[in-house]
């Protein structure tokens, strides 16, 4: 994703207020504009799954279990339910990304970032943040999955074989147009891919001429590899999908590809309702209690689960939820005077996201024509490419923000300090990083954790590094794919149910991370400025000359200038054993309760080095066939 959205653009959207939606409606036409579904009914008293969360990993899981014919699905969704053609753009990819369909949260101010504060994004709508996101299919590598099961000793399921499948399974993959392929040389590998899904990943129609010598001037850096496939789970530089239908050529998320063309009665959903408490009696989770607008006013009404409470409701009102419900750090608990069920210390911590900061290095001597500035600065081109889209939905349009980039582990970014920094790592007093009062097992994970990413930062296949190439004649934003720091999201102990939850990026508190993100910039400077691009006389402009390339520059340089979010909230339900400060087991049971669940990117143990979107899908389809088990 990227760091700016064009909020200027005209608000179109339908807002349907106070209905509720059963997936149980007409089939849309393959051309038609999709529609909400539009059956109403009452909720009724009890259902097999309550899933609370209409997101990714919500309405993935309520598909699945609801697929059966027989295993009745409630999804309460705090958002409404949207058609907007910003949703379905797919054209720069951040068309839907800002204020307008996201939660109104601004961060904890950033002791290490200059006291900054920033926009927390993330979707309040039905399909979550699947809806807005930058449509990037990225998926990772085999280390970062292995590193989640490796928690829990040998043999565990959470590993990159055993993700493998549901990868496949939660997306299905069409290759790209055979021209568009040979004109910029991608390369793709069906075999990492599946095709029985309804969530799609394509290709543009059209790729910038010059994104090929940007590809190929990665050659000219010892060690960098080039995968055949980006779900081929190594790191590198390599060619990506797009989150994108390939014959609408218009954004595929959880709502189009788990809702809103499924016939079943036994799956419904209800938009515009906030779920406020898990019910518990005798440790057991027996339903939830939500508020739904009505009017002027607000109805509150309780729902059982026969079978279990699924909570889906993404990394930052996840654990809020489970906080107002009791189950959290009983001092937190106390605080916000809400009773203590489950002392549970990890619920709300080991909070991550990815770091970015904006980079810009214009390429003076770039003439490579049509490019990105060609949009908007040459008429002929944009009426051209208007022209072809309308036709046929071809042409630069149907590009999002890109679908080639470096994805690089430290030896390579970094093959002279890559050893000194690990070894720093290593030598740190890990609980100074954490706040003051953690609980003993959370630190405890954390340590576990930071053993971990010293290993990591010595193996060529554990991305830190992150680049997405343009096409055109400057560089852009760059991200720390493995950010060492760990936040918290906790209930606002002032007002726990009627406020959003305190977010607390913390950035920066492990000092290592500024030494990765100085490589980070040298990286990207020597990328222009000592392979074949130097002949384009690059020239930076940010950082600012002033910052030049010394270590106490540039880190006076990220402090002004990093933003700790790169929109992939993860952790604060970490799948962690419960004595190294673990929410939920490897059944994404939350420990200490029957019939609960968690189920989202906030069981995500530590960040993999990509967009988070595809693994959630993963991490779905992996939770549902537990659950089916369990049934």
């Amino acid at each position: 994703m990227l760091p700016s959205w064009p909020c200027s653009l005209a608000l179109w959207a339908a807002f349907l207020s106070g209905t509720a939606y059963s997936a149980n409606s007409p089939r849309q036409q393959r051309n038609a504009p999709i529609q909400a579904p539009q059956r109403q009914f009452d909720v009724k008293s009890a259902y097999d799954y309550v899933i609370v969360g209409g997101g990714t990993s919500g309405l993935t899981v309520a598909d699945r279990l609801s697929a059966d014919g027989k295993s009745t699905v409630l999804v309460i969704e705090n958002g409404p339910t949207v058609d907007s053609p910003r949703i379905s753009q797919v054209y720069t990819g951040v068309a839907a990304m800002g204020p307008t369909w996201s939660y109104q949260i601004n961060s904890a101010r950033q002791p290490n970032l200059n006291n900054r504060s920033t926009s927390v994004t993330v979707g309040k709508l039905v399909g979550g943040s699947s809806a807005i996101n930058a449509m990037m299919t990225i998926r990772g590598t085999s280390d970062d999955y292995d590193r989640w099961g490796g928690f829990f000793g040998n043999g565990s399921s959470w590993s990159w074989e055993g993700l493998l499948p549901y990868f496949k399974k939660a997306v299905s993959f069409s290759p790209p147009d055979a021209a568009v392929e040979k004109s910029v040389n991608i390369t793709w590998d069906a075999s990492y891919w599946g095709n029985s899904s309804s969530v799609h990943t394509s290709w543009p129609r059209f790729q910038w001429p010059a994104l090929e010598a940007q590809f190929e001037a990665f050659r000219d850096i010892p060690g960098v590899e080039f995968p055949p496939d980006s779900g081929s789970g190594k790191a590198g530089v390599y060619w990506f999908p797009t989150f994108m239908d390939p014959q609408r050529v218009e954004r595929s998320y959880a709502r189009t590809g788990h809702f809103d063309t499924i016939d079943r009665a036994n799956f419904e959903l209800i938009a515009e309702s906030k779920v406020t408490k898990i019910l518990l009696r005798d440790g057991t989770a027996t339903g939830v209690s939500f508020e739904r607008r009505a009017g002027n006013g607000t109805t509150v009404t309780t729902v059982k689960a026969n079978k279990e409470v699924i909570v889906a409701a993404g990394a930052i009102h996840s654990p809020q939820l489970l906080q107002q419900s009791g189950i959290g750090p009983r001092a937190l608990l106390e605080a916000a005077g809400i009773d203590t069920v489950v002392d549970l210390p990890g619920v709300g911590q080991n909070f991550q996201d990815h770091p970015m900061v904006f980079t810009s290095i214009t390429l003076q001597n770039f003439t490579v024509h049509p490019n990105p500035t060609d949009m908007y600065s040459n008429r002929n081109f944009s009426a051209w490419a208007q022209e072809v889209w309308n036709a046929n939905k071809t042409g630069p349009y149907s590009l999002g923000v890109g679908n080639v980039a470096a994805w690089l582990g430290m030896p390579v970014i970094a093959p002279d300090t890559f050893e000194q920094i690990a070894s720093k790592l290593e030598k740190l007093d890990h609980a100074a990083s954490l706040p003051s009062n953690t609980h003993p097992t959370v630190v405890a994970g954390y340590k576990a954790q930071m053993k971990d990413m010293a290993a990591a930062m010595r193996s060529p296949n554990t991305a830190f590094y992150n680049h997405v190439l343009t096409g055109g004649g400057s560089s852009g934003t760059i991200v720390d794919l493995h950010p060492l720091s760990r936040g918290t999201v906790n209930i606002d102990t002032a007002d726990p149910f009627g406020r959003e939850p305190v977010v607390d990026y913390r950035a920066l508190t492990n000092p290592v991370d500024l030494d990765v993100m100085v490589e980070i910039v040298r990286f990207t400077r020597r990328y222009y400025f000592e392979t074949r691009l130097r002949h384009l006389a690059p020239r930076q402009v940010q950082p600012p000359a002033s910052a030049s390339s010394e270590p106490e520059d540039l880190k006076r340089f990220l402090r002004q200038n990093v933003n700790p979010s790169y929109f992939h909230p993860v952790g604060t339900c970490a799948m962690m054993p419960r004595e190294l400060g673990g929410v939920v087991d490897e059944k994404l049971k939350v420990y200490g309760v029957r019939s609960l669940r968690v189920v989202d990117a906030s069981i995500m143990p530590v960040l993999v080095g990509a967009n988070t979107c595809q693994t959630t899908y993963a991490i779905a389809e992996k939770a549902a066939d537990l659950i089916k088990a369990d049934a």
